[in-house]
């Protein structure tokens, strides 16, 4: 485990380097410019020398990849420099959010694992009766913009209904973070988000349970007279739920650009709204310390789904990966 963990390590590193390249060079060729959105309203009337001057502080006079390298000698020693729109260190502003931001991640993954996978069992125990057509048509799901579901979400529970908040992550009184609070407001993004995801669980879920019950094990367990809440636990879903393994790391990317697309809808206090603005303002520091975080995700899911798949299935060995 720890020899896979350090090759995905190693081939992490050019990942990286490519993938932050890549960001100071699109962010260069924007036509944006960072000064003028780091000055605001006071560049309208600010002279060319002022505005030259500005642009050398901010270090935006020199290539890109004289900007590249230097963020990047900078952030090999912890230092990943300051954001210009945020007027805060990237590492404050990254640690200001991105616990909320994992924490909505978290709870909507585990909400949409959880529901797909007794969703898929209980369609795959009875193929073609009424409740796997209609978990089947859960499919459809995968087509519908995430923003369409929060914004149908909104107006359903928050105003229809008034049983959920409609954004923000305390009550608009308070003047404190509670446990209470928070749970009550991640409840409905959360809640979007894991719907988005629900369809390629469930249906995973569905088919690799299936398959697994017409297998020669399972029969003979049957035979053997085991139970069939021992045959389906104990053989078919640890069987079926191998692909859904392989499934969790490729979905990670997903799941960053919807929740990216959530916080914006409910207003929740995570990185979405500095990756929005670092991108229109070009704030090098801060687009490139966002793109390594996602991308470290990234890897890190894929690095997940592979260590789940070999301590799971006996058939594949760690060492082999």
């Amino acid at each position: 485990m720890a020899r896979l963990a350090g090759r995905r390590a190693l081939f992490a590193v050019p990942v990286v380097l490519v993938v932050t390249f890549g960001v100071f060079a699109i962010a260069a060729a924007s036509p944006f410019d960072p000064v003028k959105a780091y000055a605001g309203t006071a560049a309208l009337g600010a002279d060319q020398e002022t505005l030259d001057r500005l642009r050398e502080n901010l270090g935006v006079d020199q290539s890109f990849v004289a900007r590249w390298w230097h963020w990047l000698t900078s952030a090999l020693t912890g230092d990943l420099g300051h954001s210009g729109v945020m007027r805060q260190p990237v590492t404050q502003v990254i640690g200001e959010r991105l616990v909320w931001s994992a924490l909505l991640c978290a709870v909507a993954f585990a909400a949409a694992v959880l529901a797909g996978t007794v969703l898929g069992v209980l369609a795959a125990r009875r193929p073609g009766s009424v409740l796997d057509r209609a978990v089947t048509s859960l499919g459809v799901l995968e087509a519908a913009p995430v923003f369409w579901i929060a914004l149908l979400a909104v107006w359903l529970f928050a105003l229809q209904w008034d049983v959920l908040p409609a954004g923000g992550l305390t009550d608009t009184a308070s003047e404190r973070v509670t446990v209470g609070q928070v749970a009550s407001h991640v409840a409905l993004p959360a809640g979007v988000l894991a719907v988005s995801q629900l369809p390629w669980f469930t249906l995973y879920v569905r088919q690799g349970v299936g398959d697994a019950l017409a297998e020669d094990p399972v029969r003979g367990a049957r035979a053997r007279g085991l139970g069939e809440r021992t045959v389906l636990v104990g053989h078919a879903l640890r069987s079926g739920l191998l692909p859904v393994l392989t499934l969790i790391g490729s979905r990670v990317p997903e799941l960053i650009t919807g929740a990216l697309l959530v916080e914006s809808v409910f207003s929740w206090p995570g990185i979405a709204a500095a990756t929005v603005e670092a991108a229109t303002a070009v704030d090098f520091p801060l687009l490139a310390a966002l793109t390594t975080l996602a991308t470290a995700a990234v890897l890190a899911g894929n690095l997940l789904a592979d260590l789940l798949y070999g301590l799971f299935d006996p058939r594949v060995k760690l060492s082999d990966m």
